[in-house]
C-alpha cells in the first residue's frame, strides 16, 4: 500500500475520531475538570507556602537558641575575666565568635526564606483570585450551555411537532380533495341517469318524453276532478250523479234549466 493511501486513511481516521470526540465531549465536564486541576495547583502552592513557613520558623528557633548560647558565653567570659582567668575568658569569647558566625548564616537563610514565603503567599493569593474568577465564569458558561441545550431540545421537539402537524394537514387536504372528487362524480352520475344516458338497473329512471306524458296525464286528471266538483255544487244530488256517470262514460252533459213561473202582480 502506497504512502499516499496510508496518509489519506490516517487523515480520515483522525477526522472521524475527532468528530466522535466532539459528540461525546460535554463542555461542562471539561470546565469542571479544569477547575479541579486549578484547585489541585492552588493546594500545592499553599502546601509550599506552609513548608517555607515551617522552615522559617525552625530557623527562628535555632537562631534563638544560638543567640542564647552566645549570650551565655559572653557572660561566662566576663565572669572569668573578673576572676583573673583571662585564658577562660578568651576561650569563652572564641566559642561565642564561632556561634556568632552560625547566627549570621542562619539570619541570612531566614531572610531568604522569609522572602520566598512572601512571594509564595502573594502567588497563592493571585492564584486564588484566578481560581475564584474561573469558577464564576465556569458556572456562567455551564448555565448558558444548559439553557442553550434545553432551548435546542425544545426547538427540535417543536420542529417534530410542526412536521407531524404538517403531515396531518396534508392528510386533511387529501381527504377534502377525495370528498370533493366523489361528490362531483356522484353529481355527474345523477345527471347522466336523469338524461337517460345511463340505464337504471332498478327500472325507475324515465326519459324526457315519458316524463312529459306523465305530466300531461296528471294535468287532465286534475281538470276532470275540477269539473266534477263544479257540477256537484251547481246541480245538487242529480247533477252529482250525472257528473259521476259522465265522468265514467264520457263528458257530462249540462242539465236543462227549469223555468220558474213568474208571479205577475195583481
Amino acid at each position: 500500500m502506497s504512502d499516499g493511501v496510508m496518509k489519506r486513511m490516517g487523515m480520515i481516521f483522525r477526522a472521524k475520531a475527532n468528530k466522535a470526540l466532539d459528540r461525546a465531549e460535554d463542555p461542562r465536564e471539561t470546565l469542571d475538570y479544569s477547575y479541579q486541576k486549578q484547585l489541585e495547583l492552588l493546594q500545592k502552592v499553599r502546601r509550599g507556602v506552609a513548608d517555607v513557613a515551617t522552615s522559617r520558623k525552625r530557623l527562628e528557633l535555632q537562631l534563638n537558641q544560638l543567640q542564647g548560647q552566645s549570650a551565655k558565653l559572653e557572660d561566662q567570659g566576663r565572669k572569668a575575666l573578673a576572676l583573673g582567668r583571662e585564658d577562660l575568658a578568651r576561650e569563652a569569647l572564641t566559642r561565642r565568635s564561632a556561634l556568632q558566625q552560625q547566627v549570621t548564616d542562619l539570619e541570612t537563610q531566614h531572610q531568604t526564606l522569609q522572602g520566598e514565603e512572601e512571594k509564595l503567599t502573594l502567588a497563592a493569593q493571585r492564584l486564588q483570585a484566578k481560581v475564584d474568577a474561573f469558577r464564576t465564569k465556569k458556572e456562567t458558561i455551564k448555565a448558558t450551555y444548559t439553557a442553550a441545550q434545553a432551548q435546542t431540545r425544545i426547538g427540535e421537539a417543536f420542529s417534530g411537532i410542526s412536521e407531524e402537524m404538517g403531515d396531518v394537514g396534508l392528510a386533511i387536504q387529501r381527504a377534502e380533495d377525495r370528498t370533493a372528487q366523489l361528490q362531483a362524480r356522484a353529481g355527474a352520475i345523477d345527471e347522466l341517469m336523469a338524461s337517460g344516458a345511463l340505464d337504471d338497473p332498478s327500472g325507475m329512471a324515465k326519459d324526457d318524453i315519458t316524463a312529459e306524458l306523465d305530466r300531461l296525464s296528471g294535468g287532465s286528471d286534475v281538470e276532470l276532478e275540477l269539473q266534477r266538483m263544479k257540477a256537484e255544487l251547481a246541480g245538487g244530488p242529480s247533477a252529482q250523479q250525472q257528473a259521476i256517470e259522465g265522468g265514467q262514460g264520457g263528458a257530462a252533459q249540462p242539465a236543462p234549466q227549469q223555468e220558474h213561473p213568474r208571479l205577475d202582480k195583481q
